[in-house]
């Protein structure tokens, strides 16, 4: 999760972002040349602003010949740029906007999820221990505007039951969670089969 500014700027750019997707599996700059095309000092270059920014890691140390060569590796399996990384063009959130049904509104949300768990990831990593969380992803076809309406009504029907049901404003020790639920039309090409389980 990418907050700072500066590394943000570094992140988004081409030829570093494909370098990034190249060190999923650890690489030196000799390596990457070859795969990629572009000159061993430029990818030096590169690589520089990319460890700076604490994107990449050096993963082993090779002696060749009486000369030692860097593999370095991506410290991330995927990076995603959260909007505390924009500051105040970010927006404000979600409570501004009235029309829940609007993809502003969704977006807003989505930006406070990225941006709330960047915060918490980084808490979490720094006491060593594991954030409680939990996701689940679908894919459904309605066949008539109709059918999606009351699906619609029929689920914010069953979770503000749920919701009812567990939820305990004076419970000693208790813990606020958020919950997001977002509803949107699947882009062309998009996978309909979430792949493996919800976590």
């Amino acid at each position: 999760m990418i907050t700072d500014p500066a590394a943000a700027v570094v992140a988004l750019d081409p030829g570093r972002a494909r370098l990034l997707g190249e060190l999923r599996e650890p690489a030196s700059a000799a390596e990457l040349s070859v795969r990629v095309g572009i000159s061993r000092q430029k990818i030096n270059y590169h690589l520089r602003q990319l460890e700076a920014h604490g994107l990449v890691e050096v993963a082993e140390n090779r002696t060749w010949g009486g000369l030692t060569e860097r593999r370095l590796v991506a410290t991330a399996a995927g990076y995603v740029v959260s909007p505390t990384a924009l500051g105040g063009a970010a927006g404000g959130g979600p409570y501004g906007i009235r029309d829940r049904l609007s993809v502003s509104y969704l977006i807003a949300l989505a930006a406070r999820l990225i941006r709330e768990l960047a915060e918490l990831t980084r808490t979490a990593a720094r006491r060593r221990s594991r954030l409680p969380v939990y996701g689940l992803d679908t894919a459904i076809r309605f066949a008539r505007p109709a059918d999606r309406a009351a699906f619609a009504e029929e689920l914010t029907t069953t979770v503000t039951r749920l919701a009812a049901k567990y939820h305990d404003e004076q419970a000693a020790g208790g813990r606020w969670q958020r919950m997001i639920i977002a509803v949107h039309p699947m882009p062309a090409g998009a996978e309909t089969e979430p792949k493996g389980d919800p976590a």
